[in-house]
């Protein structure tokens, strides 16, 4: 699936991964020109995430810090930019802020200095995202709405993080109205985010929905089975 095989002229067969992501950036590109691809890698092997490297995608999610360093690390300093997705522990802040260019899940105070200290000057600042638990899910990290503004303000005092949006997983339900309103909703809530903030990112949207997350005003969607395949 992930080898190219060579044509009578001496071209590369495009892999599926490459078909994939082509076909997702029109997508993309169709509806929000200037709309920004995360290709989710979390649990593909380090081989899936050369090739699409190869095709020109560079900016790569993950869930588990220890998975992603592997990778980060055997990759090597190449030009891709890496986002940590999913739930951030307290003992794992120094690894994310030292491996890392994104944290989308900032979710809660405590972890904002540690990060902030682990975060040499020398780098540009960590880009932060505040995850909204925008469905009030029990089993869902995520801050509630009216926990954004005192997140944001403490990410704004501290110079190695740089505070750029909002993130949220609305609730998986199969009525797109329901995913539209959630996404409406995130939408409200940057909009009042930038007017205090200079911020600019708005990350919503997954494999079975990006499209309908541009619509309602993502600027970054984060797709991995529709280019990596299933689990």
């Amino acid at each position: 699936v992930y080898a190219a095989t060579p044509t009578l002229e001496g071209l590369p067969v495009p892999s599926t991964i490459e078909q994939s992501l082509a076909q997702i950036k029109r997508r993309i590109a169709a509806i929000e020109p200037t709309g920004r691809l995360v290709a989710v890698s979390k649990t593909k092997p380090l081989s899936a995430v050369r090739v699409a490297f190869a095709a020109g995608q560079r900016d790569f999610g993950e869930n588990y810090v220890q998975e992603a360093l592997g990778k980060i690390t055997e990759l090597g300093d190449v030009g891709a930019s890496w986002h940590m997705l999913g739930p951030l522990q307290s003992n794992k802040c120094k690894d994310v802020s030292e491996h890392f260019d994104w944290l989308q899940s900032l979710d809660r105070a405590k972890l904002i200095v540690p990060l902030a200290q682990a975060r040499s000057g020398a780098k540009a600042p960590l880009n932060v995202l505040i995850q909204v638990n925008i469905d009030d899910e029990e089993s869902k990290s995520g801050c509630s709405p009216a926990q954004i503004d005192g997140l944001a303000s403490t990410i704004a005092e501290h110079p190695t993080l740089k505070l750029r949006g909002l993130m949220a997983i609305p609730k998986p339900t199969p009525e797109l109205s329901q995913r539209r309103d959630a996404f409406a909703r995130m939408r409200a809530l940057f909009e009042q985010l930038k007017q205090q903030y200079p911020v600019d990112t708005l990350s919503i949207g997954m494999s079975d929905d990006f499209e309908l997350a541009l619509r309602e005003g993502a600027t970054m969607v984060r797709v991995g089975s529709a280019i990596f395949g299933s689990r």
